[in-house]
């Protein structure tokens, strides 16, 4: 049942969350990065949970932007921070924050909707690409082989930090309506419909929470904790690689098979010399993506922190970055199967040439005898 005492709720701090991640490279020195930055760069920090709760393969870097301001409907134009969150593996995220503050809870959720219409993409593509080619023009140095960025990945975080009365968080979801900021939606949805949207609903504490949805949270965080909010982003981060090199196999398997056969078709001498060219290209070709896709991995480890594991498990399940793992390694398990039958190939094209010789050799000193 839709919450009927929304208007006695009022949100007096909070904000709301765009992240635009885009993959920019196939590697980010972050340590060249610092030095390019002039110490304008800080590394993430938990707040809540101990440091050894997580573990990270290598440590994302962020840095602050210029503000922007935002179109805006109802309310007019929106300022917002712009920060940057850069990976090792070739992802940029970035992140505009704007206040919004001392509203209604249905005020609330009308000023986020607004923001995130008015960011979209599709409603301010100029705006975008103007933000990640401010960011390249910062980083270039420190990018390694750079990409464009035709893949990306969205999501929204709505986050409460305090609420007037101040209530414990199931006492809150009886006065309040969350679904449709989650669905974005302002059309009353189906009673099972917004079952699923708050099926992944997480407490640790009495009066926090958060639920998650496809591309979208609500986070209520009275300690100002940014904790879960950066397990999210990890999170987005890691689907949005295993999606690029996933496109990217999907691209190299209808090439690899052409190859193959021009190479098949071609005569014994010179197709040795195929072989061992295109032998080399695929085993270079996996060794990268293996390569990457571990990195991606091992982005983040959750050791100790058992809420912030469930949610970082909720987030991968979610975010379907298990099936895309398993596309990829699908993907590589037929390049290798490709690579090695390509060296077996070429080994028994080796070994028929080599008896052949050694069958000429033998006629060779027949005749000479007989001479």
């Amino acid at each position: 049942m839709v919450a009927s005492s929304a208007s006695s709720v009022r949100v007096l701090d909070g904000a709301l969350t765009v992240l635009r991640l885009y993959d920019v490279a196939y590697g980010i020195d972050i340590v060249r990065v610092e030095t390019l930055a002039a110490g304008g760069t800080s590394r993430p920090r938990l707040v809540r949970a101990e440091p050894k709760a997580m573990t990270y393969g290598v440590e994302s870097l962020e840095l602050a932007l210029e503000p922007v301001v935002l179109p805006g409907a109802g309310d007019g134009a929106r300022s917002a921070d712009v920060r940057v969150r850069l990976y090792d593996f070739g992802a940029v995220s970035l992140r505009l924050t704007t206040a919004l503050a001392d509203l209604t809870w249905e005020d609330y959720v009308a000023a986020a909707l607004d923001v995130d219409r008015a960011t979209k993409p599709a409603a301010a593509p100029p705006f975008w690409a103007g933000q990640l080619e401010r960011l390249r023009t910062l980083i270039a140095p420190a990018l390694i082989r750079p990409s464009a960025a035709n893949l990306e990945e969205d999501f929204l975080i709505a986050t409460v930090r305090s609420t007037r009365p101040a209530l414990p968080a199931e006492d809150l979801l009886r006065l309040i309506d969350p679904v449709p900021l989650l669905s974005g939606e302002t059309t009353p949805l189906s009673d099972g419909a917004r079952a699923e949207l708050l099926r992944n609903r997480f407490s640790y504490y009495t009066d926090d929470l958060a639920i998650l949805t496809w591309d979208r949270a609500l986070l209520v965080e009275p300690r100002g904790d940014t904790d879960v909010a950066d397990v999210l982003e990890v999170a987005n981060a890691q689907l949005l690689e295993l999606r690029y090199y996933d496109e990217l196999l999907d691209d190299e398997l209808p090439r690899m098979y052409g190859r193959v056969n021009r190479v098949r078709g071609t005569l014994a001498p010179r197709a040795l010399r195929h072989y061992g060219r295109l032998a080399r290209e695929l085993h270079t070709l996996v060794a990268e993506v293996t390569e990457l896709t571990e990195r991606v991995d091992n982005a983040l480890k959750v050791t100790e922190d058992v809420y912030l594991a469930r949610i970082y498990a909720a987030a991968i399940e979610l975010f379907r970055v298990r099936a895309w793992n398993a596309a990829v390694d699908r993907k590589l398990a037929i390049i290798r199967d490709t690579y090695q039958a390509l060296f077996d190939e070429a080994a028994a094209a080796r070994a028929e040439l080599l008896e052949a010789t050694i069958v000429l050799l033998i006629v060779f000193e027949i005749v000479l005898a007989l001479l």
